[in-house]
C-alpha cells in the first residue's frame, strides 16, 4: 500500500508540471542550457587560445567578438556554463540532502534530538552568510570543491528549519500512526512515507539553492576568491572587470554571460512558479474556479456553487 501510495504522488506531481505552461517554459531553457553545456564545448573553439585582437566587437569570425586577452567570447560563454551548472545543481542536491536528513531527524523524533539539532540549525542561521563566504573563499584553496563546500555550509540551515517544520506537521497524522502499529521503521516512515509527500517543498528548496548558488558562486570568482584560470561565467565576469569592459564600451564580454545567468535564474524561477501552481490546493481550485465559471457570469449578491459528477 505505501508503495501505491507513493508511485500515485509521484504521477500526480508530475502530471501537474507537465501540464503547468509556466513549468514546461522553464524546464525547456534548463534543458538547452544543460545540452549546451554538454556538447556545446566540442563545436567551439578553445576558450583559453588566443585568436584575435584582443576587445573586437562581434564579427563573421567571432559571432560574440574577444574579450581583453583576444579569447573568443562565445566559447567561453558556452565552456563557461558546464562548470557553471555543475556546481550550482551540485550545491543544490547537497543543500537539499542535509537539510532533509538533519531538519527531517529534528522533526520527526523530537526530544533532545530536536533539541541538539534545532541547536545546530539556529547555530548556522545567525552566521552572517555573505562575510563566512568571503572569509572561507579567500582562505581555503580556490577550486570547484572550495566553491561547493562553501556554498553547503552557509546554505543548508535554511532548508533544515523549513523541512523540520514540515516534518512535525505530518509525524502526528493518521497514516504515520498506523505506518508506527504496523511495525514498519522510523527511517522508512520518514524516507517512504512522509518524503515523497514532501516533494513539492523538497522541489522548490533544490530550486532555491541551485538559483541561490550560482549567484553566490559568480559573485565569488567576480571578486577574484574561486580559481581565475578556470571558464565559468563568474570568471567571465572577472576579466571583463579587469579589462574594464564597462568604461571602453566592450558590452560583448559581459552582456552574453550576464544574459546566461538570468535566463537560467529565470527558467528555475517558473519552473518553482509550476510546482506552485501544480500542487498547492489553493491554487490548484482557484485555476478550477476560474475555468468552470467565467467572471463575467458571476452576479453580486449571489454565491454560485460548482457540481461535479465526481
Amino acid at each position: 500500500m505505501a508503495v501505491n501510495t507513493k508511485n500515485s504522488i509521484f504521477k500526480r506531481w508530475f502530471r501537474g508540471i507537465l501540464r503547468n505552461k509556466k513549468a514546461i517554459i522553464g524546464l525547456t531553457l534548463i534543458i538547452v542550457f544543460i545540452f549546451i553545456s554538454i556538447i556545446g564545448p566540442l563545436f567551439v573553439q578553445d576558450p583559453l587560445e588566443f585568436l584575435g585582437t584582443p576587445l573586437s566587437p562581434p564579427s563573421f569570425d567571432h559571432f560574440l567578438g574577444t574579450n581583453g586577452q583576444g579569447q573568443d567570447v562565445l566559447s567561453q560563454t558556452v565552456s563557461g556554463a558546464r562548470q557553471t551548472l555543475l556546481i550550482g545543481f551540485t550545491t543544490g542536491i547537497l543543500v537539499v540532502f542535509i537539510g532533509a536528513l538533519i531538519g527531517g531527524c529534528s522533526g520527526y523524533y523530537g526530544g533532545k534530538i530536536d533539541d541538539a539539532l534545532s541547536l545546530l540549525i539556529n547555530i548556522f542561521l545567525v552566521m552572517p552568510g555573505l562575510p563566512l563566504m568571503v572569509i572561507l573563499a579567500s582562505w581555503l584553496p580556490p577550486g570547484p570543491g572550495t566553491l561547493i563546500g562553501v556554498l553547503v555550509l552557509t546554505g543548508w540551515a535554511w532548508n533544515a528549519r523549513v523541512i523540520r517544520s514540515q516534518m512535525m506537521t505530518y509525524r502526528n497524522r493518521d497514516f504515520v500512526s498506523a505506518a508506527i502499529v504496523s511495525g514498519e521503521s522510523n527511517i522508512r516512515i520518514i524516507v517512504v512515507e512522509i518524503m515523497p509527500r514532501m516533494l513539492s517543498l523538497l522541489a522548490s528548496s533544490f530550486i532555491g539553492a541551485s538559483i541561490y548558488a550560482i549567484g553566490a558562486q559568480v559573485g565569488l570568482e567576480f571578486l577574484g576568491l574561486g580559481d581565475v584560470s578556470n571558464v565559468t561565467w563568474g570568471t567571465n565576469l572577472y576579466w571583463a572587470s579587469n579589462d574594464m569592459a564597462l568604461l571602453t564600451g566592450s558590452w560583448w564580454t559581459f552582456i552574453p554571460t550576464g544574459l546566461s545567468i538570468a535566463l537560467v535564474s529565470f527558467a528555475l524561477t517558473l519552473i518553482n512558479f509550476g510546482i506552485d501552481e501544480a500542487t498547492n490546493p489553493r491554487l490548484i481550485s482557484e485555476r478550477y474556479w476560474r475555468k468552470e465559471v467565467p467572471i463575467e457570469s458571476i452576479e453580486i449578491g449571489i454565491t454560485p456553487v460548482i457540481k461535479t459528477n465526481e
